[in-house]
């Protein structure tokens, strides 16, 4: 067979989308600290100097909106001054109203929900997004080490299949933003040793593969300087990389009882759990949910061939292992607690940290 190619990106911690995803999780993450019980959906928009905060809050925390999206910006990496505008208003009572207790909290919300898993990486991820993702992880360090770095760049990986295997990397791509004044010979040199070479394994790499660094030359103007961003733009990035189906629905500035972050969460756990046990090499599962319902109104899982037993059987097994209510998932995954602020960076899948990456033992096999 012929050489399939299939391409995944990834974006650094100084992306201007990615900064709106984490002032919405360090939010987000304060409210938890103080109330565990908060309920936000609260999120941001950049551009130039002026970042707009703005959503719903259910929450008994006092949160400084405009000292954490500064801290945030700053942490990242960026020195300029920041104005910020706040607008957060409560949560309207009638969404508030189907979301009670923990151990009966209704869906926050109506919505599709997918998770996925392949054995062709350690990670349990597809190949070309774990390698994306690991090369804007090294590219979002390195500016710490390297002072004419900054903060902006994407990454993006294309994987040649052979058989449905990865068989090498066709293609690595990488943007870098910098100072003035530095050569593309002393970017490309340092991309290409400090970044490239650290972080892909040299057996997925072969004398053709093509390296492209800065394709569109000076970088200097960058992060929200050179665009605008937006809470919730790269989910695509933040989950399979294009290869599983997404939901449509953003993860970061939404609290757990919000399924499409929580749902999204534990299809991921169920995926990788099922794949880890041997049961397939490849595995999606789709969730839907209902506003105000605890259970999941349907469950559907695609092996792609690769099940080493009937799908009837593994969707079994899944509903034996695993409980789908809104209240149980939280509870499983213990996410009343401040963990999202480190999820909005490099996927939030394929890491290690998060519960939802934990394998355990299955029952019933």
């Amino acid at each position: 067979m012929k050489d399939v190619f299939f391409t995944s990106e990834s974006v650094t911690d100084g992306h201007p989308d990615k900064m709106c995803d984490q002032i919405a999780d360090a939010i987000l993450d304060e409210a938890l600290r103080q109330d565990p019980n908060s309920k936000m959906a609260v999120e941001a928009t950049i551009k130039d100097d002026f970042i707009f905060v703005y959503g719903e809050a259910n929450t008994q925390a006092n949160i400084d909106y405009v000292n954490i999206a500064k801290q945030v910006v700053a942490d990242i990496g960026y020195t300029e001054d920041f104005d910020v505008f706040t607008k957060v208003q409560k949560q309207s009572p009638q969404i508030n109203s189907a979301v009670t207790t923990t151990e009966h909290v209704g869906a926050g919300d109506q919505g599709i929900m997918f998770g996925y898993a392949t054995n062709e990486t350690e990670s349990y991820m597809p190949l070309s997004i774990d390698l994306a993702h690991k090369l804007s992880k090294r590219l979002s360090d390195l500016k710490r080490e390297i002072s004419w770095l900054k903060p902006d760049g994407k990454t993006q990986v294309t994987v040649a299949y052979k058989d449905g295997k990865p068989h090498y990397v066709h293609t690595v791509l990488v943007s870098a933003s910098h100072d003035e004044n530095i050569s593309q010979e002393q970017i490309h040199d340092t991309i290409l040793n400090e970044v490239i070479k650290p972080v892909i394994d040299s057996k997925w790499l072969r004398d053709d593969t093509k390296i492209i660094i800065n394709p569109s030359g000076a970088f200097s103007i960058a992060g929200p300087f050179s665009d605008s961003g937006t809470t919730g733009r790269k989910i695509v990035v933040d989950t399979y990389g294009g290869v599983a189906r997404n939901g449509g629905g953003c993860f970061s500035s939404k609290d757990p009882s919000k399924v499409d972050r929580t749902a999204a969460y534990f299809a991921r756990y169920v995926a990788k759990n099922i794949v880890a046990a041997g049961l397939c090499d490849r595995l999606e599962i789709q969730l839907s949910y209902a506003i105000g319902l605890t259970d999941p109104l349907s469950i559907h899982i695609e092996t792609y061939g690769t099940e080493k037993r009937p799908q009837d059987e593994i969707l079994e097994i899944i509903k034996n292992n695993f409980d789908f209510k809104v209240g149980s998932m939280i509870q499983t995954l213990d996410l009343l607690r401040p963990i999202y602020r480190e999820s909005a960076n490099f996927g939030h899948f394929g890491r290690d940290g998060f519960p939802w990456e934990s394998i355990i033992a299955l029952k019933g096999l």
